[in-house]
Protein backbone atom coordinates (compact mmCIF):
# COMPACT_ATOMS: atom_id res chain seq x y z
CA UNK A 1 0.00 0.00 0.00
CA UNK A 2 1.32 3.68 -0.83
CA UNK A 3 2.09 5.99 1.76
CA UNK A 4 -0.48 8.96 2.25
CA UNK A 5 2.13 11.34 0.72
CA UNK A 6 2.40 8.98 -2.70
CA UNK A 7 -1.36 9.06 -2.63
CA UNK A 8 -1.28 12.22 -2.36
CA UNK A 9 0.45 12.95 -5.09
CA UNK A 10 -0.50 10.78 -7.06
CA UNK A 11 -3.91 12.25 -7.70
CA UNK A 12 -5.22 14.14 -10.54
CA UNK A 13 -6.73 17.56 -9.10
CA UNK A 14 -8.90 19.83 -10.82
CA UNK A 15 -7.81 23.83 -10.71
CA UNK A 16 -9.51 25.12 -7.37
CA UNK A 17 -11.69 27.83 -9.31
CA UNK A 18 -13.33 24.97 -12.03
CA UNK A 19 -13.97 23.38 -8.27
CA UNK A 20 -15.53 26.11 -7.02
CA UNK A 21 -17.21 27.27 -9.98
CA UNK A 22 -18.36 23.67 -10.70
CA UNK A 23 -19.30 21.89 -7.16
CA UNK A 24 -20.05 25.79 -5.43
CA UNK A 25 -21.40 27.73 -8.46
CA UNK A 26 -18.83 30.29 -7.40
CA UNK A 27 -17.44 32.67 -9.92
CA UNK A 28 -13.65 33.59 -10.36
CA UNK A 29 -14.12 37.11 -9.43
CA UNK A 30 -14.83 35.84 -5.80
CA UNK A 31 -11.49 33.54 -5.09
CA UNK A 32 -8.37 34.81 -4.42
CA UNK A 33 -6.32 31.99 -5.86
CA UNK A 34 -2.95 30.47 -3.71
CA UNK A 35 -1.54 28.98 -6.64
CA UNK A 36 -3.60 26.63 -9.33
CA UNK A 37 -5.10 24.41 -5.73
CA UNK A 38 -6.08 26.35 -3.45
CA UNK A 39 -7.86 29.69 -2.85
CA UNK A 40 -9.34 31.84 -0.61
CA UNK A 41 -13.46 32.89 -0.95
CA UNK A 42 -13.97 36.50 -0.99
CA UNK A 43 -15.87 37.68 2.41
CA UNK A 44 -17.68 39.95 0.75
CA UNK A 45 -19.09 36.93 -1.49
CA UNK A 46 -20.33 34.93 1.29
CA UNK A 47 -21.98 37.92 3.23
CA UNK A 48 -23.98 38.00 -0.06
CA UNK A 49 -25.00 34.72 0.90
CA UNK A 50 -26.69 35.14 4.08
CA UNK A 51 -30.26 34.82 2.43
CA UNK A 52 -29.53 31.66 0.96
CA UNK A 53 -31.08 28.75 3.55
CA UNK A 54 -28.74 26.70 5.66
CA UNK A 55 -27.99 23.02 4.58
CA UNK A 56 -27.45 20.44 7.44
CA UNK A 57 -24.25 19.73 9.75
CA UNK A 58 -22.90 16.90 10.51
CA UNK A 59 -20.66 16.56 13.11
CA UNK A 60 -17.66 14.16 13.14
CA UNK A 61 -16.20 13.42 16.68
CA UNK A 62 -14.17 10.20 18.23
CA UNK A 63 -13.17 7.41 21.13
CA UNK A 64 -10.55 8.78 23.31
CA UNK A 65 -7.37 8.56 21.15
CA UNK A 66 -4.67 6.21 21.36
CA UNK A 67 -1.50 5.42 19.59
CA UNK A 68 -3.57 2.53 17.50
CA UNK A 69 -5.43 5.46 15.79
CA UNK A 70 -8.86 6.00 14.99
CA UNK A 71 -8.91 8.44 11.65
CA UNK A 72 -11.49 11.16 12.82
CA UNK A 73 -10.68 13.18 9.87
CA UNK A 74 -10.07 10.43 7.57
CA UNK A 75 -13.53 9.63 8.01
CA UNK A 76 -14.54 13.02 7.92
CA UNK A 77 -13.27 13.58 4.27
CA UNK A 78 -14.48 9.65 3.62
CA UNK A 79 -18.22 10.62 4.68
CA UNK A 80 -18.06 13.96 2.28
CA UNK A 81 -17.12 12.38 -0.60
CA UNK A 82 -19.77 9.39 0.20
CA UNK A 83 -22.19 11.74 0.36
CA UNK A 84 -21.35 13.17 -2.91
CA UNK A 85 -21.62 9.95 -4.26
CA UNK A 86 -24.73 9.21 -3.07
CA UNK A 87 -26.36 12.62 -4.58
CA UNK A 88 -25.78 14.81 -2.00
CA UNK A 89 -24.10 18.40 -2.34
CA UNK A 90 -21.70 17.66 0.41
CA UNK A 91 -18.92 20.49 1.59
CA UNK A 92 -16.05 19.27 3.94
CA UNK A 93 -15.33 22.09 6.76
CA UNK A 94 -12.00 20.63 8.23
CA UNK A 95 -9.23 22.81 10.84
CA UNK A 96 -6.05 23.83 8.73
CA UNK A 97 -2.58 21.54 10.13
CA UNK A 98 -0.18 23.34 13.13
CA UNK A 99 3.48 22.05 12.23
CA UNK A 100 3.39 21.42 15.94
CA UNK A 101 2.24 17.71 15.17
CA UNK A 102 3.83 17.73 11.57
CA UNK A 103 6.78 17.72 12.70
CA UNK A 104 6.40 16.06 16.18
CA UNK A 105 4.43 13.12 16.67
CA UNK A 106 3.44 11.76 13.11
CA UNK A 107 0.24 13.07 11.78
CA UNK A 108 -1.13 15.91 9.95
CA UNK A 109 -4.86 17.45 9.50
CA UNK A 110 -5.34 16.34 5.81
CA UNK A 111 -7.02 12.60 5.93
CA UNK A 112 -5.43 9.72 5.19
CA UNK A 113 -5.18 6.52 2.30
CA UNK A 114 -7.61 7.42 0.25
CA UNK A 115 -9.86 9.79 1.66
CA UNK A 116 -7.70 13.07 2.14
CA UNK A 117 -8.05 16.88 1.16
CA UNK A 118 -5.49 18.00 -1.30
CA UNK A 119 -2.48 19.60 -2.25
CA UNK A 120 -1.64 17.62 0.90
CA UNK A 121 2.06 19.02 1.25
CA UNK A 122 0.95 22.26 1.20
CA UNK A 123 -1.77 21.78 3.31
CA UNK A 124 0.28 20.29 6.37
CA UNK A 125 3.30 23.02 5.30
CA UNK A 126 2.45 27.00 5.19
CA UNK A 127 -0.66 26.41 3.49
CA UNK A 128 -2.13 29.92 2.88
CA UNK A 129 0.15 31.51 5.64
CA UNK A 130 -3.32 31.74 7.85
CA UNK A 131 -1.01 30.67 10.78
CA UNK A 132 1.76 33.12 10.44
CA UNK A 133 -0.60 36.21 10.51
CA UNK A 134 -2.21 34.79 13.63
CA UNK A 135 1.46 34.33 15.39
CA UNK A 136 2.46 37.86 14.17
CA UNK A 137 -0.36 39.05 15.35
CA UNK A 138 -0.27 37.41 18.58
CA UNK A 139 3.29 38.68 18.81
CA UNK A 140 2.88 42.13 17.83
CA UNK A 141 0.54 42.68 20.72
CA UNK A 142 3.05 41.24 23.27
CA UNK A 143 5.90 43.64 21.49
CA UNK A 144 3.77 46.87 21.52
CA UNK A 145 2.78 45.73 25.61
CA UNK A 146 6.82 45.59 26.24
CA UNK A 147 7.77 48.94 23.86
CA UNK A 148 4.89 50.65 26.33
CA UNK A 149 6.44 49.87 29.11
CA UNK A 150 9.60 50.90 27.99
CA UNK A 151 8.90 54.30 27.27
CA UNK A 152 7.17 55.57 30.35
CA UNK A 153 4.37 52.87 31.05
CA UNK A 154 1.67 55.70 30.81
CA UNK A 155 -0.89 52.48 31.87
CA UNK A 156 0.54 51.56 34.95
CA UNK A 157 0.97 48.03 33.95
CA UNK A 158 2.15 46.16 36.78
CA UNK A 159 5.21 43.80 34.66
CA UNK A 160 4.17 41.08 38.00
CA UNK A 161 0.97 40.87 36.43
CA UNK A 162 1.51 40.75 32.54
CA UNK A 163 -0.75 37.52 31.34
CA UNK A 164 0.12 37.75 27.43
CA UNK A 165 2.55 35.24 26.11
CA UNK A 166 4.23 35.29 22.48
CA UNK A 167 3.36 31.76 20.48
CA UNK A 168 5.45 30.30 17.76
CA UNK A 169 3.74 27.24 15.90
CA UNK A 170 6.12 24.50 16.84
CA UNK A 171 6.58 22.48 19.47
CA UNK A 172 9.14 23.81 21.98
CA UNK A 173 9.52 22.96 25.35
CA UNK A 174 12.63 25.24 26.10
CA UNK A 175 9.94 28.05 25.35
CA UNK A 176 7.57 27.14 27.65
CA UNK A 177 8.94 29.41 30.71
CA UNK A 178 11.78 31.50 30.16
CA UNK A 179 13.57 34.81 31.10
CA UNK A 180 13.03 37.81 28.97
CA UNK A 181 14.60 41.17 28.26
CA UNK A 182 18.15 40.55 29.49
CA UNK A 183 20.61 42.52 28.67
CA UNK A 184 20.02 46.20 29.63
CA UNK A 185 17.78 49.00 29.87
CA UNK A 186 17.51 49.10 26.80
CA UNK A 187 16.28 45.84 26.27
CA UNK A 188 13.13 46.50 28.65
CA UNK A 189 12.40 45.14 32.43
CA UNK A 190 13.69 41.26 33.17
CA UNK A 191 11.05 38.92 33.57
CA UNK A 192 9.85 35.53 34.04
CA UNK A 193 7.96 34.81 30.74
CA UNK A 194 6.71 31.80 28.47
CA UNK A 195 5.57 30.53 24.85
CA UNK A 196 2.65 29.07 23.64
CA UNK A 197 2.14 27.33 20.68
CA UNK A 198 0.08 28.93 17.98
CA UNK A 199 -2.98 27.67 17.74
CA UNK A 200 -3.38 27.39 21.90
CA UNK A 201 -3.34 31.10 21.64
CA UNK A 202 -6.26 33.55 22.57
CA UNK A 203 -5.72 35.37 18.78
CA UNK A 204 -6.18 31.63 17.37
CA UNK A 205 -9.74 30.85 19.36
CA UNK A 206 -10.80 34.76 18.20
CA UNK A 207 -10.12 34.13 14.48
CA UNK A 208 -11.80 31.10 14.86
CA UNK A 209 -14.57 32.56 16.91
CA UNK A 210 -15.04 35.81 14.73
CA UNK A 211 -17.97 36.62 12.22
CA UNK A 212 -16.86 39.29 10.01
CA UNK A 213 -13.73 41.76 9.93
CA UNK A 214 -15.44 44.25 12.80
CA UNK A 215 -15.98 41.26 15.19
CA UNK A 216 -12.69 40.53 14.59
CA UNK A 217 -11.68 43.86 15.53
CA UNK A 218 -13.76 44.21 18.60
CA UNK A 219 -12.88 41.21 20.34
CA UNK A 220 -8.89 41.57 19.41
CA UNK A 221 -9.60 44.85 21.34
CA UNK A 222 -10.91 43.37 24.38
CA UNK A 223 -8.07 40.86 25.15
CA UNK A 224 -6.61 41.67 28.42
CA UNK A 225 -2.78 41.39 28.43
CA UNK A 226 -2.23 42.02 32.01
CA UNK A 227 -2.92 44.24 35.19
CA UNK A 228 -2.19 47.38 36.55
CA UNK A 229 -1.40 47.51 40.45
CA UNK A 230 -4.79 48.20 41.04
CA UNK A 231 -6.00 45.00 39.77
CA UNK A 232 -7.23 46.99 36.83
CA UNK A 233 -7.40 45.34 33.45
CA UNK A 234 -5.22 46.41 30.32
CA UNK A 235 -6.19 45.48 27.11
CA UNK A 236 -5.33 45.16 23.50
CA UNK A 237 -7.38 48.21 23.26
CA UNK A 238 -6.00 50.41 25.64
CA UNK A 239 -2.36 49.48 23.68
CA UNK A 240 -4.15 50.65 20.41
CA UNK A 241 -2.80 47.42 19.04
CA UNK A 242 -6.14 45.84 17.90
CA UNK A 243 -6.33 47.59 14.63
CA UNK A 244 -2.56 46.84 13.42
CA UNK A 245 -3.76 43.13 14.84
CA UNK A 246 -6.62 42.99 12.94
CA UNK A 247 -5.02 44.58 9.80
CA UNK A 248 -2.42 41.47 9.63
CA UNK A 249 -5.64 39.20 9.60
CA UNK A 250 -7.39 40.77 7.52
CA UNK A 251 -7.08 38.60 4.39
CA UNK A 252 -6.27 35.81 6.66
CA UNK A 253 -10.11 35.73 7.96
CA UNK A 254 -11.15 34.57 4.56
CA UNK A 255 -12.04 30.82 4.55
CA UNK A 256 -9.73 28.51 2.23
CA UNK A 257 -10.90 26.12 -0.66
CA UNK A 258 -9.14 22.87 -1.29
CA UNK A 259 -10.66 19.92 -2.50
CA UNK A 260 -10.25 15.59 -1.91
CA UNK A 261 -8.99 13.20 -4.02
CA UNK A 262 -12.24 12.55 -5.76
CA UNK A 263 -12.87 16.83 -6.29
CA UNK A 264 -14.99 17.42 -4.04
CA UNK A 265 -15.17 21.30 -2.41
CA UNK A 266 -13.52 21.23 1.36
CA UNK A 267 -13.33 24.37 3.60
CA UNK A 268 -10.21 24.47 5.79
CA UNK A 269 -9.99 27.56 7.89
CA UNK A 270 -8.12 27.76 12.10
CA UNK A 271 -7.03 25.63 14.10
CA UNK A 272 -7.18 25.78 17.68
CA UNK A 273 -6.02 22.21 19.30
CA UNK A 274 -8.72 20.79 21.49
CA UNK A 275 -7.12 19.49 24.33
CA UNK A 276 -5.75 22.80 25.16
CA UNK A 277 -8.38 25.12 23.42
CA UNK A 278 -11.30 24.93 21.50
CA UNK A 279 -10.93 22.60 18.81
CA UNK A 280 -13.13 23.23 16.31
CA UNK A 281 -12.45 25.32 12.79
CA UNK A 282 -13.63 28.77 12.02
CA UNK A 283 -17.47 29.85 12.84
CA UNK A 284 -16.74 31.42 8.75
CA UNK A 285 -15.85 28.71 7.28
CA UNK A 286 -19.04 26.10 9.09
CA UNK A 287 -21.42 29.28 7.66
CA UNK A 288 -19.60 29.15 4.74
CA UNK A 289 -20.20 25.57 3.86
CA UNK A 290 -23.86 25.82 5.35
CA UNK A 291 -24.65 28.29 2.45
CA UNK A 292 -22.64 26.55 -0.25
CA UNK A 293 -23.78 22.47 0.23
CA UNK A 294 -26.92 20.65 1.06
CA UNK A 295 -25.21 19.03 3.51
CA UNK A 296 -21.63 19.84 5.65
CA UNK A 297 -19.52 17.50 7.08
CA UNK A 298 -16.91 18.88 9.92
CA UNK A 299 -14.90 17.79 12.77
CA UNK A 300 -13.98 18.41 16.29
CA UNK A 301 -10.72 17.88 17.60
CA UNK A 302 -9.81 14.39 19.93
CA UNK A 303 -12.66 12.92 21.87
CA UNK A 304 -16.66 14.00 21.63
CA UNK A 305 -15.53 14.68 25.47
CA UNK A 306 -13.20 17.47 24.43
CA UNK A 307 -13.62 18.62 20.99
CA UNK A 308 -17.52 17.68 20.48
CA UNK A 309 -18.28 18.92 23.90
CA UNK A 310 -16.11 22.68 23.28
CA UNK A 311 -18.29 22.50 20.05
CA UNK A 312 -21.25 22.31 21.55
CA UNK A 313 -20.82 24.84 24.44
CA UNK A 314 -18.64 27.08 23.10
CA UNK A 315 -18.55 27.20 19.07
CA UNK A 316 -22.19 26.79 19.22
CA UNK A 317 -23.64 28.65 21.76
CA UNK A 318 -21.64 31.86 20.35
CA UNK A 319 -22.69 31.11 16.88
CA UNK A 320 -25.91 29.91 17.06
CA UNK A 321 -25.12 26.55 15.38
CA UNK A 322 -26.89 23.19 15.39
CA UNK A 323 -25.19 19.65 14.45
CA UNK A 324 -27.82 17.54 12.99
CA UNK A 325 -26.04 14.49 13.37
CA UNK A 326 -23.10 13.29 15.00
CA UNK A 327 -20.55 10.48 14.00
CA UNK A 328 -18.56 9.11 16.42
CA UNK A 329 -15.58 7.04 15.16
CA UNK A 330 -14.08 3.87 16.32
CA UNK A 331 -11.59 1.70 15.62
CA UNK A 332 -11.50 -2.12 16.68
CA UNK A 333 -7.58 -1.40 17.75
CA UNK A 334 -8.26 1.58 19.61
CA UNK A 335 -11.01 0.13 21.62
CA UNK A 336 -8.56 -2.95 22.59
CA UNK A 337 -6.51 -0.36 23.37
CA UNK A 338 -8.54 1.06 25.79
CA UNK A 339 -8.94 -2.84 27.20
CA UNK A 340 -5.69 -3.33 28.34
CA UNK A 341 -3.93 -4.58 25.49
CA UNK A 342 -0.01 -3.43 24.09
CA UNK A 343 0.24 -1.70 20.73
CA UNK A 344 2.45 -4.59 19.42
CA UNK A 345 -0.39 -7.20 20.34
CA UNK A 346 -3.48 -5.20 18.58
CA UNK A 347 -3.92 -7.14 15.53
CA UNK A 348 -4.45 -9.90 17.45
CA UNK A 349 -8.39 -11.07 18.25
CA UNK A 350 -9.08 -10.49 21.87
CA UNK A 351 -12.46 -10.66 22.53
CA UNK A 352 -11.79 -9.47 26.88
CA UNK A 353 -9.77 -6.08 26.23
CA UNK A 354 -12.68 -5.44 23.53
CA UNK A 355 -15.74 -5.45 25.57
CA UNK A 356 -13.66 -3.82 28.51
CA UNK A 357 -12.61 -0.88 25.81
CA UNK A 358 -16.22 -0.88 24.46
CA UNK A 359 -17.03 1.58 27.53
CA UNK A 360 -14.57 4.09 26.34
CA UNK A 361 -17.11 4.26 22.70
CA UNK A 362 -20.10 3.64 25.01
CA UNK A 363 -19.67 6.60 27.24
CA UNK A 364 -18.77 8.97 24.39
CA UNK A 365 -22.22 7.78 22.73
CA UNK A 366 -24.12 8.47 25.72
CA UNK A 367 -22.43 11.65 26.29
CA UNK A 368 -23.63 12.90 22.57
CA UNK A 369 -26.99 11.09 22.79
CA UNK A 370 -28.28 12.02 26.83
CA UNK A 371 -26.02 15.40 27.31
CA UNK A 372 -26.12 17.10 23.76
CA UNK A 373 -29.38 15.64 22.98
CA UNK A 374 -28.04 14.61 19.53
CA UNK A 375 -28.65 12.06 17.37
CA UNK A 376 -25.49 9.57 16.58
CA UNK A 377 -23.93 7.04 14.35
CA UNK A 378 -20.67 4.66 15.18
CA UNK A 379 -18.37 4.60 12.48
CA UNK A 380 -16.20 2.03 12.70
CA UNK A 381 -13.00 2.51 10.29
CA UNK A 382 -11.96 -0.67 9.44
CA UNK A 383 -8.42 -2.12 9.61
CA UNK A 384 -7.71 -5.75 7.78
CA UNK A 385 -7.05 -7.45 11.06
CA UNK A 386 -10.26 -6.83 12.28
CA UNK A 387 -12.11 -10.34 12.75
CA UNK A 388 -15.93 -11.26 12.39
CA UNK A 389 -16.18 -12.30 16.12
CA UNK A 390 -14.47 -8.72 16.89
CA UNK A 391 -17.34 -6.87 14.98
CA UNK A 392 -19.96 -8.71 15.83
CA UNK A 393 -18.79 -8.42 19.91
CA UNK A 394 -18.88 -4.58 18.87
CA UNK A 395 -22.69 -4.87 17.10
CA UNK A 396 -23.87 -6.61 19.95
CA UNK A 397 -22.68 -4.22 22.63
CA UNK A 398 -23.88 -1.03 20.95
CA UNK A 399 -26.73 -2.70 19.95
CA UNK A 400 -28.46 -1.64 22.92
CA UNK A 401 -27.73 1.91 22.49
CA UNK A 402 -29.80 2.52 19.41
CA UNK A 403 -27.35 3.71 17.45
CA UNK A 404 -25.86 2.23 14.27
CA UNK A 405 -22.82 0.79 14.04
CA UNK A 406 -21.44 0.73 10.75
CA UNK A 407 -17.75 -0.69 8.98
CA UNK A 408 -16.32 1.91 7.04
CA UNK A 409 -13.39 1.54 4.33
CA UNK A 410 -12.91 5.02 3.16
CA UNK A 411 -9.51 5.10 3.85
CA UNK A 412 -8.52 2.07 1.28
CA UNK A 413 -11.57 2.65 -0.72
CA UNK A 414 -12.48 6.30 -0.72
CA UNK A 415 -15.85 7.59 -0.84
CA UNK A 416 -17.44 4.01 -1.98
CA UNK A 417 -16.00 2.57 1.63
CA UNK A 418 -18.25 5.06 3.70
CA UNK A 419 -21.66 4.95 1.51
CA UNK A 420 -23.00 3.10 4.21
CA UNK A 421 -22.31 5.98 6.74
CA UNK A 422 -23.54 8.20 4.72
CA UNK A 423 -26.78 6.69 4.02
CA UNK A 424 -27.52 6.07 7.69
CA UNK A 425 -26.53 9.98 8.39
CA UNK A 426 -29.02 10.96 5.67
CA UNK A 427 -31.54 8.67 7.36
CA UNK A 428 -31.10 10.29 10.55
CA UNK A 429 -31.66 13.73 9.26
CA UNK A 430 -33.84 13.40 6.45
CA UNK A 431 -36.64 10.76 7.99
CA UNK A 432 -36.00 11.43 11.98
CA UNK A 433 -34.88 8.00 13.11
CA UNK A 434 -33.47 9.30 15.88
CA UNK A 435 -34.91 12.10 18.02
CA UNK A 436 -32.97 15.60 18.44
CA UNK A 437 -33.04 17.64 21.71
CA UNK A 438 -30.16 19.95 21.35
CA UNK A 439 -28.50 21.17 24.77
CA UNK A 440 -25.90 22.82 26.54
CA UNK A 441 -24.01 21.21 29.32
CA UNK A 442 -24.14 23.88 31.68
CA UNK A 443 -25.85 27.47 31.31
CA UNK A 444 -24.31 30.65 30.80
CA UNK A 445 -25.89 31.82 34.74
CA UNK A 446 -23.70 29.11 36.32
CA UNK A 447 -20.64 30.26 38.54
CA UNK A 448 -17.68 28.87 36.43
CA UNK A 449 -16.48 26.25 38.89
CA UNK A 450 -19.54 24.70 38.89
CA UNK A 451 -19.68 25.09 35.08
CA UNK A 452 -16.27 23.24 35.03
CA UNK A 453 -17.53 20.51 37.71
CA UNK A 454 -20.89 19.70 35.04
CA UNK A 455 -18.73 18.92 32.13
CA UNK A 456 -16.27 16.81 35.09
CA UNK A 457 -19.29 14.98 36.20
CA UNK A 458 -21.48 14.71 33.23
CA UNK A 459 -19.16 13.92 30.46
CA UNK A 460 -15.98 12.81 31.95
CA UNK A 461 -17.65 10.47 34.75
CA UNK A 462 -15.75 12.68 37.29
CA UNK A 463 -16.68 13.01 41.24
CA UNK A 464 -15.92 16.40 41.55
CA UNK A 465 -13.58 19.25 40.86
CA UNK A 466 -11.01 20.47 43.17
CA UNK A 467 -8.94 23.83 42.99
CA UNK A 468 -6.10 25.45 45.22
CA UNK A 469 -7.11 28.70 47.31
CA UNK A 470 -4.90 30.92 44.56
CA UNK A 471 -7.06 29.51 42.12
CA UNK A 472 -10.39 29.71 43.97
CA UNK A 473 -9.43 33.78 43.77
CA UNK A 474 -8.40 33.83 40.68
CA UNK A 475 -12.34 32.61 39.90
CA UNK A 476 -14.08 34.42 42.14
CA UNK A 477 -12.39 37.73 40.68
CA UNK A 478 -13.11 36.73 37.07
CA UNK A 479 -16.21 36.65 38.24
CA UNK A 480 -16.99 39.64 40.19
CA UNK A 481 -15.05 41.56 36.99
CA UNK A 482 -18.05 40.82 35.29
CA UNK A 483 -16.52 36.78 33.37
CA UNK A 484 -18.97 34.71 35.22
CA UNK A 485 -21.22 34.47 32.46
CA UNK A 486 -18.38 32.74 30.26
CA UNK A 487 -18.18 29.47 28.90
CA UNK A 488 -15.42 27.71 30.13
CA UNK A 489 -12.42 26.07 28.03
CA UNK A 490 -10.80 23.09 29.73
CA UNK A 491 -7.58 22.33 28.99
CA UNK A 492 -6.57 18.20 30.10
CA UNK A 493 -5.27 15.50 28.72
CA UNK A 494 -7.06 14.29 25.06
CA UNK A 495 -6.29 10.43 25.93
CA UNK A 496 -8.50 9.87 29.00
CA UNK A 497 -11.67 11.29 30.51
CA UNK A 498 -9.58 11.69 33.44
CA UNK A 499 -6.65 13.97 33.69
CA UNK A 500 -4.64 10.64 33.91
CA UNK A 501 -3.25 10.48 30.79
CA UNK A 502 -2.60 6.20 31.05
CA UNK A 503 -6.43 5.99 32.51
CA UNK A 504 -7.66 4.14 29.63
CA UNK A 505 -11.28 3.10 29.10
CA UNK A 506 -14.29 4.97 31.32
CA UNK A 507 -12.31 5.71 34.33
CA UNK A 508 -15.04 6.77 36.71
CA UNK A 509 -14.78 8.83 40.54
CA UNK A 510 -11.92 10.78 40.10
CA UNK A 511 -11.00 13.90 40.79
CA UNK A 512 -10.62 16.76 37.75
CA UNK A 513 -7.95 19.86 39.73
CA UNK A 514 -7.55 22.73 38.07
CA UNK A 515 -4.21 24.09 38.38
CA UNK A 516 -4.64 27.52 36.40
CA UNK A 517 -7.06 30.27 35.22
CA UNK A 518 -6.74 31.91 32.09
CA UNK A 519 -9.13 34.79 30.70
CA UNK A 520 -10.28 35.20 27.12
CA UNK A 521 -11.82 38.16 27.18
CA UNK A 522 -11.54 38.47 23.39
CA UNK A 523 -12.38 34.86 22.52
CA UNK A 524 -15.48 35.43 25.27
CA UNK A 525 -14.42 32.07 27.57
CA UNK A 526 -12.51 31.30 30.39
CA UNK A 527 -9.66 28.61 29.77
CA UNK A 528 -9.40 26.01 33.17
CA UNK A 529 -5.95 24.37 32.92
CA UNK A 530 -6.22 20.83 34.42
CA UNK A 531 -3.68 18.21 35.56
CA UNK A 532 -0.23 18.71 33.50
CA UNK A 533 -1.28 19.45 30.08
CA UNK A 534 0.91 22.00 28.64
CA UNK A 535 0.09 24.88 26.26
CA UNK A 536 3.57 24.85 24.66
CA UNK A 537 4.11 20.61 23.48
CA UNK A 538 7.29 19.04 23.10
CA UNK A 539 8.74 17.09 20.59
CA UNK A 540 9.29 13.31 21.02
CA UNK A 541 12.37 11.46 21.22
CA UNK A 542 12.11 10.33 17.71
CA UNK A 543 10.07 13.85 16.11
CA UNK A 544 8.55 12.87 12.86
CA UNK A 545 10.87 15.55 11.41
CA UNK A 546 13.92 13.58 11.20
CA UNK A 547 11.67 12.09 8.34
CA UNK A 548 10.82 14.63 6.47
CA UNK A 549 13.24 15.71 3.29
CA UNK A 550 13.39 16.87 -0.49
CA UNK A 551 14.24 14.13 -3.14
CA UNK A 552 16.35 15.06 -6.06
CA UNK A 553 13.38 16.18 -8.20
CA UNK A 554 12.20 18.40 -5.37
CA UNK A 555 9.29 16.56 -3.79
CA UNK A 556 8.60 16.30 -0.50
CA UNK A 557 9.18 12.77 1.02
CA UNK A 558 8.37 11.03 4.61
CA UNK A 559 5.46 13.67 5.53
CA UNK A 560 3.14 10.42 6.29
Amino acid sequence: MASDIEIAQQATLKRVTQIAAERLGIADEHLEPYGHYKAKISLNYLDSLKSRPNGKLILVTAISPTPAGEGKTTTTVGLGDALNRIGKKAVICLREPSLGPVFGVKGGAAGGGYAQVVPMEDINLHFTGDFSAIALANNLLAAMLDNHIHHGNELGIDVRRITWKRVVDMNDRALRDIVASLGGTGNGFPRQDGFDIVVASEVMAIFCLATSIADLKERLGNIVVGYTREQKAVTARDLKAHGAMAVLLKDALAPNLVQTLENNPAILHGGPFANIAHGCNSVIATQAGLKLGDYVVTEAGFGADLGAEKFIDIKCRKSGLRPDCVVVVATIRALKFHGGVDLKSLNSENLDALEKGIANLERHVRNVREHYGLPCVVSINNFTADTPAELALLQQKMGTHGVPVIVARHWAEGGKGAEDVARAVVDIIENGTQKADFRFVYEDDLPLLDKVRAVAQKIYGAADVTADAKVRQQIARLEADGYGHYPVCIAKTQYSFSTDANAKGAPSGHTINVREVRLGAGAEFIVMVCGDIMTMPGLPKVPSAEKIDLDESGRVVGLF
